[in-house]
């Protein structure tokens, strides 16, 4: 792992974290699994929903990871890692509590679905990306479902046949939350689109 990295993150030093983007994208890339590798030990750790340094740590890192991770080659040689972070954060709740705007582990899901999610027109990344993400529309947060059904949306329009298989999945996961209707449901002959709308009221599809 690059020094830098590693040091930020074995510490959780937020002083250094910031340094993190005075690196080029070239001297990270090859640390990029291997730092997501560390992030998800670090989000593991019993008390990390209360600890705010290491949440401010994981935040900043992660932004980097996925800036360093614009070009569609270097994302394709990180997705596997990616993806085992993203899918540590299905295990964890997405709910915040208390005084917190956003649950840790929905922040990091959020920012690792933009990064995943926006390369909707490249199949392969798509074809490992889409059975990860259509899980988070039955895990209760209302902003991770309502931005995970734009990009799945957008998928769906640019190869129907990645969300075509998994359209049983989607509708019991819609069907299943509190707070979700399916406002628009259509199969053509052109394929599969659809559009998933969280909503205040239950039971309005």
């Amino acid at each position: 792992m690059h020094q830098l990295f590693g040091l930020v993150l074995a510490q959780k030093d937020l002083s250094r974290a910031g340094d993190l983007f005075s690196l080029e994208d070239a001297d990270i890339e090859g640390s990029l699994s291997e730092a997501l590798e560390q992030i998800r030990i670090i989000s593991s750790a019993a008390d990390y929903r209360g600890d705010a340094n290491a949440q401010a740590v994981v935040e900043i890192c992660v932004t980097r990871i996925t800036a360093a991770l614009r070009a569609p080659a270097a994302l394709e040689r990180h997705c596997p890692a990616l993806l085992a972070l993203w899918e540590h954060c299905l295990e964890r709740s997405l709910r915040a509590q208390g005084a917190q705007r956003d649950a840790p582990h929905a922040k990091i899901a959020s920012d690792i679905m933009s990064c995943i999610l926006q390369n909707y027109n490249r199949p392969a990344v798509m074809a490992l990306a889409v059975p990860v993400a259509v899980k988070f529309l039955q895990k209760g947060n209302k902003e991770l479902c309502r931005n995970m059904s734009s990009y799945l949306s957008l998928a769906a329009i640019a190869k129907v046949d990645l969300l075509a298989e998994h359209t049983d999945t989607i509708v019991r996961s819609v069907l299943q939350a509190k707070t979700a209707g399916v406002k628009i449901w259509k199969i053509s002959p052109l394929g599969l689109s659809f559009r998933v709308l969280v909503n205040e009221r239950q039971g309005e599809f």
